[in-house]
Parts: structure tokens; C-alpha cells; sequence
């Protein structure tokens, strides 16, 4: 299991296109990703849970993968989370 964590700097925090983004990033991959904050963890590959979980600037994040290519779709998420959020 892969696991990251990132500091979301983004003023309006995880919004509708960036999440929609997200999951795509994700969904490329084979393994499973979830996201979330302390409190609740949720399905990457779904828009609504990504979007449930209401992440604001300045919130951090963690996000876990499990499977064959772990270390690949780890390094992509992290790649996308710097560049636009």
C-alpha cells in the first residue's frame, strides 16, 4: 500500500473541475485509491464522494493505493494535486 498526503492550497479547495480531474487521474490505474481527511475516507474514483468530503484551502489530505501499479497511479495523483490544487 502507497500512501500520500498533501496540503490543499487552492482558495476555493477541492471544486467541481478539479475533482472531476482527480478522478479521471485515478481511474487510469488498476489499483484501489481512496481520499480523504481524518475524519472520512471515500472511493477516488467517484466524483460524488470526492466531492462529499468538502475539502477547503488549507485542509490536508491523504490519499491511499493498492494494487499492481500503486507506486505509478501515487506518483500521478501527487504530480496532479501539485500542479492544480
Amino acid at each position: 500500500m502507497k500512501s500520500i498526503s498533501y496540503v490543499i492550497t487552492d482558495e476555493l479547495g477541492i471544486h467541481a473541475r478539479p475533482a472531476g480531474q482527480l478522478v479521471k487521474v485515478v481511474s487510469g490505474f488498476e489499483s484501489k485509491a481512496q481520499i480523504g481527511t481524518p475524519a472520512k475516507m471515500v472511493d477516488a474514483k467517484r466524483i460524488m464522494g470526492v466531492m462529499g468530503l468538502a475539502v477547503k484551502q488549507g485542509n490536508e489530505i491523504t490519499m491511499t493505493f493498492e494494487g499492481p501499479d500503486e507506486d505509478a497511479a501515487a506518483d500521478a495523483a501527487l504530480a496532479f494535486l501539485k500542479d492544480n490544487l
